[in-house]
Protein backbone atom coordinates (compact mmCIF):
# COMPACT_ATOMS: atom_id res chain seq x y z
CA UNK A 1 0.00 0.00 0.00
CA UNK A 2 2.89 2.37 0.72
CA UNK A 3 6.54 1.54 0.10
CA UNK A 4 8.86 4.27 1.36
CA UNK A 5 12.45 3.70 0.27
CA UNK A 6 13.26 7.34 1.08
CA UNK A 7 12.46 7.57 4.82
CA UNK A 8 11.16 11.14 4.79
CA UNK A 9 7.65 12.54 4.67
CA UNK A 10 7.60 16.22 3.76
CA UNK A 11 4.94 18.00 5.81
CA UNK A 12 3.37 21.18 4.41
CA UNK A 13 1.13 23.39 6.52
CA UNK A 14 -0.12 26.74 5.28
CA UNK A 15 1.44 26.53 1.81
CA UNK A 16 -0.35 28.52 -0.90
CA UNK A 17 -1.99 26.53 -3.69
CA UNK A 18 -0.23 28.39 -6.52
CA UNK A 19 3.17 27.75 -4.94
CA UNK A 20 2.29 24.13 -4.26
CA UNK A 21 1.87 23.51 -7.99
CA UNK A 22 5.56 24.37 -8.37
CA UNK A 23 6.70 22.88 -5.08
CA UNK A 24 5.30 19.36 -5.51
CA UNK A 25 7.05 18.39 -8.77
CA UNK A 26 10.26 20.11 -7.68
CA UNK A 27 10.35 18.24 -4.36
CA UNK A 28 9.59 14.92 -6.04
CA UNK A 29 12.27 15.54 -8.65
CA UNK A 30 14.72 16.32 -5.84
CA UNK A 31 14.19 12.82 -4.45
CA UNK A 32 11.38 13.22 -1.94
CA UNK A 33 8.94 10.33 -2.13
CA UNK A 34 6.03 11.43 0.06
CA UNK A 35 4.36 14.78 0.67
CA UNK A 36 1.72 15.44 3.32
CA UNK A 37 -0.53 18.50 3.09
CA UNK A 38 -2.25 19.18 6.40
CA UNK A 39 -6.03 19.34 6.63
CA UNK A 40 -5.89 22.75 8.31
CA UNK A 41 -4.10 24.29 5.32
CA UNK A 42 -6.40 26.78 3.59
CA UNK A 43 -7.36 25.19 0.28
CA UNK A 44 -5.58 21.96 1.22
CA UNK A 45 -8.32 19.67 -0.07
CA UNK A 46 -8.31 21.48 -3.41
CA UNK A 47 -4.51 21.08 -3.60
CA UNK A 48 -4.88 17.33 -3.25
CA UNK A 49 -7.72 17.18 -5.77
CA UNK A 50 -6.00 19.33 -8.38
CA UNK A 51 -2.57 17.70 -8.15
CA UNK A 52 -3.37 14.05 -7.48
CA UNK A 53 -3.17 13.04 -11.14
CA UNK A 54 0.20 14.76 -11.47
CA UNK A 55 1.90 12.58 -8.86
CA UNK A 56 4.64 10.45 -10.50
CA UNK A 57 4.65 6.68 -10.21
CA UNK A 58 6.16 5.56 -6.92
CA UNK A 59 5.48 8.91 -5.23
CA UNK A 60 2.77 9.70 -2.69
CA UNK A 61 0.58 12.74 -1.99
CA UNK A 62 -1.34 12.46 1.26
CA UNK A 63 -3.19 14.50 3.82
CA UNK A 64 -2.31 14.97 7.47
CA UNK A 65 -3.83 16.33 10.67
CA UNK A 66 -6.75 13.96 10.12
CA UNK A 67 -8.46 13.90 13.51
CA UNK A 68 -11.75 12.15 12.80
CA UNK A 69 -13.68 10.13 10.24
CA UNK A 70 -15.33 13.16 8.64
CA UNK A 71 -11.93 14.69 7.89
CA UNK A 72 -10.73 11.31 6.62
CA UNK A 73 -13.71 11.11 4.27
CA UNK A 74 -13.04 14.58 2.89
CA UNK A 75 -9.37 13.75 2.33
CA UNK A 76 -10.12 10.50 0.53
CA UNK A 77 -12.81 12.13 -1.60
CA UNK A 78 -10.18 14.68 -2.65
CA UNK A 79 -7.83 11.87 -3.69
CA UNK A 80 -5.36 11.59 -0.80
CA UNK A 81 -3.10 8.56 -1.29
CA UNK A 82 -2.42 8.17 2.42
CA UNK A 83 -3.61 9.70 5.69
CA UNK A 84 -1.65 10.89 8.71
CA UNK A 85 -3.27 11.49 12.08
CA UNK A 86 -1.90 13.44 15.05
CA UNK A 87 -3.74 11.14 17.45
CA UNK A 88 -4.78 7.51 17.75
CA UNK A 89 -8.33 7.16 16.40
CA UNK A 90 -9.34 3.58 15.67
CA UNK A 91 -12.36 4.72 13.64
CA UNK A 92 -10.15 6.65 11.22
CA UNK A 93 -7.81 3.69 10.82
CA UNK A 94 -10.66 1.28 10.15
CA UNK A 95 -12.38 3.71 7.77
CA UNK A 96 -9.26 4.16 5.63
CA UNK A 97 -8.01 0.58 5.67
CA UNK A 98 -11.45 -0.63 4.57
CA UNK A 99 -10.83 1.50 1.48
CA UNK A 100 -7.28 0.20 1.03
CA UNK A 101 -5.73 3.54 2.02
CA UNK A 102 -2.61 3.56 4.18
CA UNK A 103 -2.81 5.30 7.55
CA UNK A 104 0.17 6.61 9.49
CA UNK A 105 -1.39 6.89 12.91
CA UNK A 106 -0.30 9.33 15.55
CA UNK A 107 0.54 7.73 18.91
CA UNK A 108 2.83 8.53 21.81
CA UNK A 109 2.63 5.94 24.56
CA UNK A 110 3.46 2.25 24.24
CA UNK A 111 -0.24 1.43 24.71
CA UNK A 112 -1.31 3.79 21.90
CA UNK A 113 1.45 2.58 19.59
CA UNK A 114 0.50 -1.07 19.94
CA UNK A 115 -3.21 -0.34 19.66
CA UNK A 116 -2.78 1.72 16.50
CA UNK A 117 -0.60 -0.94 14.88
CA UNK A 118 -3.05 -3.68 15.84
CA UNK A 119 -5.90 -1.66 14.31
CA UNK A 120 -4.16 -1.62 10.93
CA UNK A 121 -1.95 1.47 10.77
CA UNK A 122 0.94 0.81 8.38
CA UNK A 123 3.28 3.05 10.35
CA UNK A 124 3.11 4.85 13.67
CA UNK A 125 3.77 8.58 13.88
CA UNK A 126 5.48 9.10 17.23
CA UNK A 127 4.42 12.65 18.00
CA UNK A 128 5.62 14.89 19.54
CA UNK A 129 8.76 12.81 19.58
CA UNK A 130 11.19 15.52 20.67
CA UNK A 131 9.14 16.17 23.80
CA UNK A 132 9.76 12.58 24.87
CA UNK A 133 13.51 12.65 24.41
CA UNK A 134 13.85 12.28 20.66
CA UNK A 135 16.09 9.45 19.37
CA UNK A 136 16.47 7.86 22.80
CA UNK A 137 12.69 7.45 23.03
CA UNK A 138 12.60 5.75 19.62
CA UNK A 139 15.40 3.43 20.71
CA UNK A 140 13.55 2.50 23.89
CA UNK A 141 10.33 1.85 21.98
CA UNK A 142 12.12 -0.40 19.51
CA UNK A 143 12.80 -2.85 22.33
CA UNK A 144 9.25 -4.20 22.68
CA UNK A 145 8.09 -2.97 19.26
CA UNK A 146 10.86 -4.07 16.92
CA UNK A 147 8.25 -5.15 14.36
CA UNK A 148 6.34 -1.84 14.29
CA UNK A 149 7.56 0.87 11.86
CA UNK A 150 7.96 4.14 13.78
CA UNK A 151 7.99 7.58 12.16
CA UNK A 152 9.58 10.30 14.30
CA UNK A 153 7.78 13.63 13.99
CA UNK A 154 8.51 16.85 15.84
CA UNK A 155 11.95 18.44 16.05
CA UNK A 156 13.70 16.43 13.33
CA UNK A 157 16.59 18.38 11.77
CA UNK A 158 19.84 17.70 9.92
CA UNK A 159 21.53 17.71 13.33
CA UNK A 160 19.69 14.62 14.54
CA UNK A 161 18.63 12.70 11.39
CA UNK A 162 21.38 10.12 11.75
CA UNK A 163 20.60 9.72 15.46
CA UNK A 164 16.94 8.99 14.72
CA UNK A 165 17.77 6.48 12.01
CA UNK A 166 20.41 4.81 14.16
CA UNK A 167 17.86 4.56 16.96
CA UNK A 168 15.59 2.57 14.66
CA UNK A 169 13.16 5.09 13.18
CA UNK A 170 11.68 3.77 9.93
CA UNK A 171 10.76 7.26 8.80
CA UNK A 172 10.94 10.95 9.62
CA UNK A 173 8.19 13.52 9.28
CA UNK A 174 9.77 16.91 8.57
CA UNK A 175 8.46 20.34 7.65
CA UNK A 176 10.46 23.58 7.68
CA UNK A 177 13.77 21.85 8.37
CA UNK A 178 13.33 19.92 5.13
CA UNK A 179 12.12 22.59 2.73
CA UNK A 180 13.85 25.54 4.38
CA UNK A 181 12.19 28.45 6.18
CA UNK A 182 13.54 31.07 3.78
CA UNK A 183 12.77 29.00 0.69
CA UNK A 184 9.14 28.62 1.78
CA UNK A 185 8.79 32.27 2.78
CA UNK A 186 10.40 33.54 -0.43
CA UNK A 187 8.76 30.84 -2.61
CA UNK A 188 12.21 30.10 -3.97
CA UNK A 189 11.97 26.79 -5.84
CA UNK A 190 15.70 26.53 -6.56
CA UNK A 191 16.61 27.02 -2.92
CA UNK A 192 13.88 24.62 -1.82
CA UNK A 193 15.09 21.94 -4.23
CA UNK A 194 18.64 22.28 -2.92
CA UNK A 195 17.40 22.00 0.67
CA UNK A 196 15.44 18.81 -0.05
CA UNK A 197 18.39 17.20 -1.84
CA UNK A 198 20.73 18.07 1.03
CA UNK A 199 18.33 16.70 3.63
CA UNK A 200 17.88 13.42 1.78
CA UNK A 201 21.64 12.98 1.54
CA UNK A 202 21.78 12.78 5.34
CA UNK A 203 19.62 9.65 5.16
CA UNK A 204 22.03 7.72 2.97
Amino acid sequence: MMDLHVPIIGILRGVESTFFKQLMPAAFDAGLQAIEVTMDTVGGLAMIRENRDLVPEGKYLGMGTIRNVEEARLALDAGAMFLVTPNFNIEVIEFATARNIAVISGALTPTEIYAAHSAGAVMIKVFPCSAMGGPIYIKQLRGPFSDIPLVAVGGVTTDNITDYLAAGASGLGVSTALFGHDALAEKDINKLTANVKKFIEYCR
